[in-house]
């Protein structure tokens, strides 16, 4: 059977194809438009784990970054500037005066390329020209989508460029672990294995203090519901992992209170984004036909911390000529004992 197919054009006539892979348990359909991971199952369980799209114009008119790969500076660079080795870059200003996920025509606004695929992975690459979004150097991107036993998503970036730049990427799901998003995820219980938090300005850019979570509501380090009823906790801020990039490591655990699936976060990175999903009713139906409102899904996108480039203290994004960037991130989940035998 063949496991591409189209999946419509872009304005600019570029032809977007879906794939789908399965292994481990999971089963996904990945987009050649912003390496996007359009829709995640998990054997014995029938909603969706992710939210998406059926169609490539909803992608393009009402997606909140849904399932894409970010970047090339994934999070917000305050006031669209940075500098490196003393030159000073001004990048597209896309987010209340500031850079978020590279720009308005970021990485996951790009037709990937299909390199390599197979029963249960898939390889995308991209080049991201010198200037674009304002950032310097040809950039090179693999993005490897794969699904592993046990029930395992791994995501592996590759990047390399021709000239001193920033690079900082991240897969950028939603999640729902009970019912595909029309209950919200309200009640989910969620742990981060984080001491520290950035706090941010009414813009969402870090300020530049580093805080301890203890005995504040960016206290995860014990499992804990998510309540976002009434407005009583919205997050969209980084947790503190390390202090640089390091080996895989479990960096946060989640279980809806439904289902009883769980999934834990591994990864490589010094930093995790928390959203809770604070966007605005979307005006289409998604997968299933669920209409996704605020709080219909979290991201848990491991990552360089936000502005890194402007705070020289933050664990820092930037490659050089002859180095390889490369991230390794997992969402490993579970079904609940009961279901699973």
């Amino acid at each position: 059977m063949d496991k591409t197919k189209p999946f419509g054009e872009t304005p600019e006539g570029e032809s977007v194809h879906r794939l789908t892979i399965a292994g481990g348990g999971l089963a996904a359909r990945i987009l050649t438009f912003g390496a996007v991971v359009q829709d995640l199952r998990l054997a014995g369980h029938d909603a969706p784990l992710v939210l998406g799209f059926e169609a490539l114009s909803d992608y393009l008119d009402h997606s909140v970054y849904f399932g894409a790969i970010v970047g090339r500076y994934a999070n917000r660079i305050g006031g669209a500037r940075f500098t490196l080795d003393g030159e000073r870059f001004d990048t597209d200003a896309n987010d209340d005066g500031n850079t978020l996920h590279g720009g308005r025509a970021g990485l996951d606004r790009r037709v990937w390329r299909i390199a390599a695929s197979g029963a249960d992975f898939v390889t995308l690459v991209l080049r991201d020209p010198d200037g674009a979004m304002g950032f310097p150097g040809n950039l090179d991107i693999a993005c490897t989508y794969r699904l592993k036993p046990p029930a395992t998503l791994a995501v592996e970036l590759v990047a390399t460029t021709d000239r001193p730049t920033l690079c900082n990427l991240a897969h950028h799901s939603y999640f729902n672990l009970d019912d595909g998003g029309r209950g919200g995820i309200s009640g989910h219980r969620l742990s981060i294995a984080a001491s520290a938090w950035l706090p941010v300005d009414t813009h969402r850019v870090p300020t530049g203090a580093v805080l301890p979570v203890e005995g504040t509501a960016f206290d995860f380090q014990l499992a804990r519901p998510i309540r976002l009823a009434g407005g009583a906790e919205r997050y969209d801020h980084n947790f503190c992992l390390s202090a640089a990039r390091g080996p895989l490591r479990q960096a946060a655990w989640a279980q809806g209170p439904a289902s009883g699936i769980e999934t834990e976060v591994w990864t490589t990175e010094p930093g995790l984004q928390f959203f809770s999903g604070d966007f605005s009713a979307r005006e289409v139906p998604g997968l299933d036909g669920i209409v996704y409102g605020p709080g219909a899904g979290f991201c848990l996108e491991p990552q360089v911390w936000p502005d890194a480039p402007n705070w020289p203290y933050f664990p820092q994004a930037v490659l050089r000529p002859g180095e390889e960037y490369r991230q390794t991130s997992e969402y490993r989940f579970r079904l609940p004992a009961a279901i699973d035998g």
